[in-house]
């Protein structure tokens, strides 16, 4: 089996679909078509699908950046490790109401990567937890007054 550069495919995903300037029809070119992601236990199946939820996502963070942290791959490539960053003003993310509080979100995505270089599956895990005690905190101060 021939390794492939995961990293860079990995990368490249992240560049077209969730940096400036976002781009969640990529998706078409990049992941199988029987796509599934994993997120929050939960599987999302289909690129349609996807792209939706990746629309949704980008909706309920205004100024949305998307950082790399670091992306590496094991021996033959067929799996990979990406930690990233995400930073933006809160737009109802979680259930929240709209508060534009600063969101601050740190998360770690495992990709399966395909013999032809397409995403397969992606297993994501974010602090959530942590996020979302922040956005209801600055909720909570706002309506102090």
């Amino acid at each position: 089996m021939m390794q492939l550069d995961s990293v860079a495919i990995v990368e490249n995903f992240w560049r077209e679909v969730w940096q400036q300037p976002q781009n969640p029809d990529a998706i078409d070119r990049l992941v199988h078509e029987d796509f599934v992601i994993t997120s929050g236990g939960r599987d999302i199946v289909g690129r349609e699908p996807f792209k939706a939820w990746v629309r949704d996502f980008l909706a309920k963070v205004h100024d949305f950046q998307f950082h790399i942290i670091e992306t590496f791959q094991n021996h033959d490539g067929s799996r990979v490790a990406s930690r990233w960053r995400v930073t933006g003003r809160n737009n109802g993310l979680m259930g929240t109401q709209p508060n534009g509080a600063s969101i601050e979100m740190t998360g770690t995505a495992v990709w399966e990567v395909g013999p032809d270089g397409l995403l397969r599956h992606n297993w994501v895990e974010r602090n959530a937890f942590e996020v979302h005690g922040a956005i209801t905190r600055e909720d909570a101060r706002a309506n102090v007054f």
